[in-house]
């Protein structure tokens, strides 16, 4: 079977930091781009990165450039998001999504739709 499962989230205080991964079950992610987007609570779902099948390039939204970075291990078929400076506004469920149709391209809202999404994990920043 072939999905993305998150992992990684939990409660944070104000501040602090989480690493979120992103493994692919089923299917090689070398050939993916990968995004990371989150939804909170009676809000609309929001891209927040995207990173290249390579790991060559990658974009964040502006509500978390300086304070998130994406990276990827091929060889562990896992994408992560490392988030530092968390804020009570970052709490959301997390959802990764992979595209294979434009791999190169690291732009966050795409076009077309992506391939696989995870079933996400919760982020709570609360003190």
């Amino acid at each position: 079977q072939l999905q993305l499962v998150e992992s990684g989230g939990g409660l944070v205080q104000p501040g602090g930091s989480l690493r979120l991964s992103c493994a692919a079950s089923g299917f090689t992610l070398d050939s993916y781009a990968i995004g990371w987007f989150r939804q909170a609570p009676g809000k609309k779902r929001e891209g927040i990165s995207c990173i290249s099948s390579s790991g060559g390039s990658a974009n964040y939204a502006n509500s978390v450039k300086g304070r998130f970075t994406i990276s990827r291990d091929n060889a562990k078929n896992t994408v992560y998001l490392q988030m530092n400076s968390l804020q009570p506004e970052d709490t959301a469920v997390y959802y990764c999504a992979a595209d294979k149709s434009h791999p190169t391209i690291a732009i966050i809202t795409r076009p077309w739709p992506y391939d696989y999404w995870g079933q996400g994990t919760q982020v709570t920043v609360s003190s």
